[in-house]
């Protein structure tokens, strides 16, 4: 999709982080934005610190109903919705699965995957209906490849984003609806901080993420040239091939046993 005819983007984790990178990337480009995020401080000072075609919705990404009232309060606003991006979500807690809290599985399954099953619910089949729009939805390289311990759940999540966006890119595209899977690497953030706010774990208790050369404005640039050019996968940190192509190989290799 031509950013150029794009007129109304909507973003959840908007408030913060890459999702405010890639906000502010649209702004920039002329494009309407509404910013859906649950903590609904953090919308505020957004709004109170950007001029333009800005909007906000106070949304848990797990409430299918607040879906519904966003989507028509934003829509009264700017119109509908061209470019969805489900941006929204929280850290894994730090738990191996044989130890794994039920309630803190449930909860990252819940807002990293069903959340995007829920914005793809609420806007995609206008989307298809209109025969335009692009969605993004936000995987990780924990959707990718994984492996490390205490991010069970998480993968789960992150590969499941992968999965589904491959079959919903499959299905729209002959309706001219474009969908591109993002899969970042670390990228400083206050995802601690989210994940806590919603009764989250953490990692022996860690409030902070490490530094990251990648920045949030490095991951919107990937994400503006993905939506122009279509592309089905936006990786923002290339450094990362090795450890994705140990895992192609090695399934290349399954497959040639007898």
């Amino acid at each position: 999709m031509k950013l150029s005819d794009a007129k109304h983007a909507f973003i959840t984790g908007g408030a913060s982080g890459i999702g405010l990178g890639i906000a502010d990337a649209f702004s920039q480009r002329g494009i309407a934005v509404t910013i859906a995020d649950i903590d609904r401080p953090a919308l505020a000072a957004v709004m109170a610190s950007r001029t333009g075609r800005w909007g906000s919705q106070p949304l848990d990404t797990r409430d299918r109903e607040a879906w519904g009232r966003s989507k028509q309060e934003a829509e009264r606003a700017f119109g509908p919705v061209d470019i969805l991006v489900n941006n929204a979500g929280i850290a894994p807690d730090g738990r191996e699965l044989a130890d794994a809290k039920p309630d803190s599985f449930d909860r990252i399954i819940a807002i990293n995957l069903v959340g995007v099953f829920n914005g793809i619910r609420t806007f995609a089949a206008d989307m298809r209906g209109r025969g335009r729009g692009h969605i993004v939805n936000t995987s990780s390289m924990a959707g990718l490849v994984s492996g490390s311990s205490g991010v069970g759940a998480y993968a789960a999540a992150k590969f499941g984003v992968v999965g589904m966006s491959e079959t919903l890119r499959s299905e729209l595209a002959p309706h001219g609806v474009g969908v591109s899977v993002l899969c970042p690497g670390l990228v400083t953030t206050n995802l601690p901080k989210t994940t806590l706010k919603v009764g989250g774990e953490l990692r022996d208790g860690a409030g902070e993420m490490p530094p990251s050369d990648v920045t949030t404005a490095d991951v919107a640039r990937v994400v503006m040239q993905g939506i122009e050019e279509n592309l089905p996968y936006l990786i923002s940190h290339p450094q990362h091939w090795p450890g994705v192509e140990r895992r192609l190989l090695a399934l290349r290799d399954a497959f040639s046993l007898r």
